[in-house]
């Protein structure tokens, strides 16, 4: 298992660092129409081929990439962040404030929220820039995300506010907001951290959903929801099996991530 996960560390760290320099390892721009050479073939020029439009695949993948392991940890970070404010301090006032909170809580997990977010997202203009649909992906799925995470962040919250050392810093004047920044907040960093690892591959895939219904990042900034919504059409399955490569890279990712935040089995 530890090497399973070796290499599962070893593979993200190789496709982040091929994403994050896709400007010098991409043949060309992902953008950049090579018009004599539309749906061309794998070749020394373009290692997975061209799309119907003429766009070297290899660039659009190495791209994508980087769009969607940038939006998914920072949608992430989002909802930890909100899951952390919103739960700390629930669970910390306690009382009426964290009955509402929960229940608001309860709610909100009750509703199919990837339905609800392709709702909200429909309802958002579709021809909007590359950058402003970037900006409203991560926002709809760091806002709609945080429920999950702030119902854990209020239980430890609760278990630290009756804790024995809080008592003991209640008892030497600490109060209120010092309290909560000096001794709550700093405790639940921990889990607040794990709910930021989780959420990342459920993002990712989530963002690939929006992607290939059309509601994800606007063309023709790439990412891996529109390249898969190319596998969409009978003619995908008919032509070059280099197609199917950012499918494969986007699988191989999202088991690579559980693999890595896979706990631990203890001997017996």
């Amino acid at each position: 298992m530890k090497a399973a996960r070796a290499a599962a560390v070893v593979f993200l760290i190789a496709v982040a660092a091929a994403s994050l320099f896709a400007s010098f390892v991409a043949p060309a721009s992902y953008a950049y129409q090579f018009r004599q050479d539309p749906g061309a073939a794998p070749s020394r020029q373009h290692l997975l081929g061209t799309d119907d439009l003429g766009r070297d695949r290899f660039s659009r993948l190495l791209y994508g990439t980087r769009v969607s392991l940038l939006l998914a940890p920072a949608a992430a970070l989002l909802t930890s962040l909100l899951g952390l404010f919103i739960g700390g301090i629930s669970g910390f006032v306690g009382g009426w404030v964290e009955r509402v909170v929960m229940a608001a809580t309860d709610l909100f997990l009750s509703l199919p929220w990837l339905f609800l977010l392709l709702t909200v997202r429909a309802v958002l203009p579709l021809n909007v820039s590359p950058a402003l649909s970037v900006t409203i992906t991560f926002a709809l799925l760091g806002c709609l995300g945080w429920a999950g995470a702030a119902r854990m962040i209020c239980a430890d919250a609760r278990s630290i506010r009756d804790s024995e050392f809080v008592l003991l810093a209640r008892a030497s004047g600490n109060n209120g907001l010092r309290l909560l920044w000096r001794h709550i907040l700093p405790n639940l960093r921990p889990i607040a951290l794990a709910q930021f690892w989780i959420s990342i591959p459920v993002f990712i895939i989530t963002e690939a959903n929006l992607g290939m219904l059309g509601l994800g990042i606007a063309e023709p900034l790439p990412s891996w929801g529109s390249l898969l919504r190319d596998l969409q059409s009978y003619s995908a399955f008919s032509g070059q099996p280099a197609q199917f490569v950012p499918l494969v890279v986007f699988i191989a990712v999202v088991g690579s991530f559980h693999l890595v935040l896979q706990k631990e089995e203890l001997p017996v």
